[in-house]
């Protein structure tokens, strides 16, 4: 799914305000914590997917997934460097807007908790 963008939306996820912030702090996480949550986020894109019946099965999200992860092979990301969080963030990138708007909510719960965490280790 391409994106048209403006001066206002320099990336595809700055669209929805909740997304764009969730995604800034996923940035700022560390390496195991973008790895634990994108692999959730997977997780959650797959069911959300196969109860819209957008895809029949996982199959279909796989190949969905494979092409966008092509189509965007020569991009130079932040995410693109560990293939778990390029893979996610393909899938995220190929929802509708308003299941991105669900799952950003989601996203947001999991990197703040993976925050909270993190903080009570130290």
């Amino acid at each position: 799914m391409k994106d048209e963008y403006t001066p206002s939306y320099r990336r595809w996820y700055d669209k929805d305000p909740v997304l764009s912030s969730a995604m800034k702090t996923l940035e700022q996480s560390d390496d195991q914590s973008q790895i634990s949550i994108a692999l959730n986020l997977i997780k959650i894109i797959i069911e959300h997917n196969i109860e819209s019946s957008e895809y029949e099965d996982v199959e279909d999200i796989i190949s969905a997934v494979e092409a966008g992860v092509e189509e965007n092979s020569k991009n130079n990301r932040w995410y693109d460097i560990d293939s778990t969080l390029k893979t996610a963030m393909t899938m995220l990138q190929g929802c509708p807007p308003e299941t991105q708007h669900v799952i950003a909510k989601e996203m947001a719960k999991m990197v703040v908790e993976k925050i909270k965490e993190e903080d009570v280790k130290d």
